[in-house]
C-alpha cells in the first residue's frame, strides 16, 4: 500500500516539472485527477503547527501576516533508519540535514516566485523530507485564509487567496484538513466555512480541532470533538501544539507529542477519546485513508491517462513535427513536406483518393457530346458548296472531280473541331488544379505552414499552367494534320461509288446540279465524320500523355530545382509557422512526456 502513496508522490513531482499545476488551461491536468490533502486553516489557527507536529520536525517559515504564499507539496517518506533529511524539486541534486536552511529555502523559493511583494502564486513548491519518524503520506499547504490585507499587499489578496484555496479543494478526488482553533467559536471559523461551501454532506473533510489547551476555564472542546457541535463523516481530531514560548525556547518535537498524549490522557473530559487524539493519530489516520482514496481511485487515473495520451498524440499529429534549426534540416522538411503532398495528389489521379476519375468524364462524356455538337450544315449547306466548289475551280473548270473545293470544305469542316479539342484540354486543366487544391488541403502538415502552402500551390499552378499550354499546342496539331494531309484512300473510293450510282453521260457542267453538290456536301460530311472518330480517341491520348501523366511525374520539378539554391532565411520563411501553433505543440509535448511517465509508474504500481 506504501507504493501507492510513493505513486502519488512521483506523479505530483513530475506533473510540477512539466507544468501541470491544476490551473485552468487548455491543457488536459493530471494534477486535479490525482488524490491529495489539502491543509485549510485562517491564519493564527495553528495550522503551520499541526505539519509540523505530524512531521516532527521545525520547517515552517514563521511570522506575522500571510507567511504561506504559494502552495506546500509535502511529501513524507518513510525510511528504515539513517539520518532525517529533505529535498526540494527544484533542487534535485541538494539534500538538507538542517532544517532551519528548509525553512530559509522556503522563504527563498517563494520569494523567486512572487517577488518580495507579498504576492501570492499557485505555482507549488515540493518539498520531500526522509525520516523514520514520519509515516508515508503527501499534504499541500495553503496560504493561510484571511479577512483583511496587511500592508505592501493589494485589496484583492483576501479574495485571491480564498480563489486559490477553493480551487484545490473544489476537486473531488481532494481530501479537506480543515484546521480549526478550539479557543474560537467554531461558527466563525474559516475552514468550516469554505470546506462546508464544497463539501456540504462533510463526506471528504475531516476536522482538526487546535489549541484545546487554550480553551477558557470551565469550557471544553467535548462536543465538537465528538461530532455534536458540526457533524462531519469522520471523526474530529484533536491536537494540542507547541505554544509560541515553547517554539521560542526550541522545545523538542518528541517531548511536545509526549506532552500532547499526557495532556489528552491525563484531562478528564478528554480521556475517553484519548485514543483518538493527538497529531501522531492524525498523521497515521491521513495515511491509511490516503492510501484507500488512492487505491479506488487507480483504475479511473489508468483509463483519464490512456485516453488523454491518444488525444495528445492526435493534436501533436495534426500540429505536425517541430520545426528543424540548420538549413539541412529545413530543407530536408520542405522537401518532405512537398513529397507528402505530391503522393496525395498521384493518389487523386490514380483512384486511390477520388477526383480522377473527373478526368475520364471528360474524354467519355464531354468531349463526344462536344463534337456530337457541332453543326457542319453552314459549311455543308447548298450555298456554301457551290460557293466553294466554284471558286475552287477558278477560270478553267475540273475536270473529274472538284478537288480543291473537296479540300477546302473538308478543312472548314475540321477546323472547327478546335474548339471541343480546346475546351477538353482546359477541362482537364481545371480539374487538375482542383485536385492540387484538394492535395493541399489534405497535406495535414502544410496546415502549420502556410508560406509554403501558398509557395507549393503557386508552384504546382504555374507548372500546370505550363503542361496545359504545351498540350493545347499538341492537341491542335492533332486537328491541323487532319487539314494539312486528308486521306487519300477515302476520296478514291468516289468515282467507284458515281460509276455506281450517278449518271457519268451528263457534261461537266451538269455536275453543279443540286443532286451534285447534295453527293459532294454528304461525301465531305462522311469523310468529317470519320475524322471526328479519329480525333475522339487521338485527342485524350495527347491530353494524358502531355498533361496527366507529365504531371504525375515532374509537378515540383522546377520547384525542387529552385529550393535547392535557397538560403537559411529563405527555407525559414518557407517555414514560418504561427508562433501561437509553436507554443501549443511545445506545451502538448511536454504535457505527453508527463502522461507516459505517468501511465509507465502507474502500470508498475498496478501490476505489483
Amino acid at each position: 500500500m506504501e507504493n501507492l502513496i510513493s505513486l502519488v508522490n512521483k506523479l505530483q513531482r513530475a506533473c510540477t516539472a512539466l507544468g501541470d499545476h491544476g490551473e485552468q488551461s487548455a491543457l488536459p491536468t493530471l494534477w486535479d485527477s490525482l488524490p491529495a490533502i489539502a491543509v485549510v486553516g485562517g491564519q493564527s489557527s495553528g495550522k503551520s503547527s499541526v505539519l509540523e507536529s505530524i512531521v516532527g520536525k521545525d520547517f515552517l517559515p514563521r511570522g506575522s501576516g500571510i507567511v504561506t504564499r504559494r502552495p506546500l507539496v509535502l511529501q513524507l517518506h518513510k525510511i528504515d533508519e539513517g539520518r532525517e533529511y529533505a529535498e526540494f524539486l527544484h533542487l534535485p541534486r541538494k539534500r538538507f540535514t538542517d532544517f532551519a536552511a528548509v525553512r530559509k529555502e522556503i522563504s527563498d523559493e517563494t520569494d523567486r516566485e512572487t517577488g518580495r511583494s507579498k504576492q501570492i502564486s499557485s505555482v507549488p513548491i515540493h518539498l520531500s523530507i526522509y525520516s523514520p519518524n514520519v509515516v508515508n503520506l503527501t499534504m499541500i499547504d495553503l496560504p493561510g485564509l484571511t479577512k483583511v490585507a496587511v500592508e505592501g499587499q493589494p485589496d484583492s489578496i483576501v479574495q485571491d487567496i480564498e480563489n486559490m484555496v477553493r480551487s484545490f479543494i473544489e476537486k473531488p478526488n481532494c481530501i479537506i484538513l480543515a484546521i480549526s482553533p478550539a479557543n474560537q467559536d467554531l461558527a466563525t471559523s474559516d475552514a468550516i466555512k469554505i470546506s462546508r461551501e464544497v463539501d456540504p454532506k462533510g463526506e471528504r473533510t475531516f476536522g482538526v480541532l487546535t489549541k484545546i489547551d487554550l480553551m477558557d476555564k470551565g469550557t471544553n472542546a467535548v462536543d465538537i470533538l465528538e461530532g455534536k457541535s458540526y457533524r462531519l463523516q469522520f471523526p474530529w481530531i484533536g491536537v494540542v501544539n507547541r505554544s509560541q514560548a515553547d517554539i521560542n525556547k526550541s522545545v523538542d518535537m518528541i517531548a511536545a507529542r509526549r506532552r500532547e498524549r499526557e495532556y489528552f490522557a491525563n484531562t478528564p473530559e478528554y480521556r475517553h477519546l484519548a485514543h483518538r487524539m493527538g497529531s501522531e493519530h492524525l498523521g497515521k489516520m491521513l495515511s491509511k485513508h490516503l492510501e484507500t482514496v488512492i487505491k479506488s481511485r487507480i483504475p479511473g487515473i489508468q483509463s483519464l491517462i490512456n485516453k488523454t495520451i491518444i488525444e495528445l498524440e492526435t493534436e501533436l499529429s495534426r500540429l505536425g513535427k517541430p520545426i528543424a534549426t540548420d538549413a539541412g534540416g529545413k530543407q530536408h522538411m520542405v522537401m518532405e513536406i512537398s513529397r507528402d503532398f505530391d503522393q496525395i495528389f498521384k493518389e487523386h489521379l490514380d483512384g486511390i483518393r477520388s477526383g480522377g476519375e473527373k478526368i475520364y468524364n471528360v474524354f467519355d462524356n464531354q468531349l463526344p457530346a462536344a463534337l456530337k455538337r457541332l453543326q457542319f450544315d453552314r459549311q455543308l449547306s447548298m450555298e456554301n458548296v457551290r460557293k466553294l466548289i466554284t471558286e475552287a475551280d477558278g477560270y478553267q473548270p475540273h475536270l473529274i472531280a472538284p478537288e480543291q473545293g473537296y479540300r477546302r470544305l473538308v478543312e472548314s469542316c475540321i477546323i472547327t473541331i478546335r474548339g471541343p479539342a480546346e475546351a477538353a484540354v482546359d477541362a482537364v486543366h481545371i480539374i487538375l488544379k482542383d485536385l492540387v487544391r484538394k492535395a493541399i488541403s489534405e497535406t495535414m502538415q502544410l496546415k502549420q505552414f502556410p508560406t509554403l502552402r501558398v509557395e507549393l500551390s503557386n508552384a504546382a499552378s504555374e507548372s500546370l499552367d505550363r503542361l496545359r499550354d504545351e498540350s493545347k499546342k499538341s492537341t491542335l496539331k492533332l486537328v491541323d494534320m487532319e487539314c494539312g494531309y486528308l486521306t487519300v484512300d477515302f476520296f478514291r473510293k468516289l468515282p467507284q461509288e458515281i460509276d455506281k450510282g450517278g449518271n457519268p453521260t451528263h457534261s461537266i457542267f451538269d455536275r453543279y446540279n443540286d443532286s451534285y453538290l447534295r453527293r459532294i456536301g454528304a461525301n465531305v460530311l462522311s469523310y468529317v465524320n470519320m475524322v471526328c472518330g479519329g480525333l475522339r480517341h487521338s485527342i485524350p491520348k495527347s491530353i494524358v500523355h502531355l498533361q496527366v501523366r507529365e504531371a504525375k511525374r515532374s509537378l515540383l520539378d522546377q520547384f525542387f530545382a529552385e529550393l535547392g539554391s535557397k538560403q537559411t532565411q529563405e527555407l525559414s520563411s518557407l517555414l514560418n509557422e504561427d508562433p501561437a501553433v509553436m507554443e501549443r505543440r511545445a506545451a502538448l509535448a511536454k504535457r505527453l512526456e508527463l502522461y507516459r511517465s505517468a501511465q509507465e509508474e502507474i502500470g508498475s504500481v498496478a501490476w505489483s
